[in-house]
């Protein structure tokens, strides 16, 4: 496997490992109990 190759697989892996943390958050954020119990420990902070 060329050094190419490899840095094309790391940069694909790379997006791929982005993408699925995006998509993640995002259906995180359609969860109101979720959103509910993040905003209360946000505002426990203070």
């Amino acid at each position: 496997m060329t050094s190419r190759t490899r840095h094309r697989i790391a940069r694909a892996a790379t997006w791929l490992a982005i993408c699925g943390v995006l998509a993640l958050v995002f259906a995180l954020y359609t969860r109101p109990g979720f959103m509910v119990t993040l905003i209360d420990q946000l505002w426990a902070c203070f």
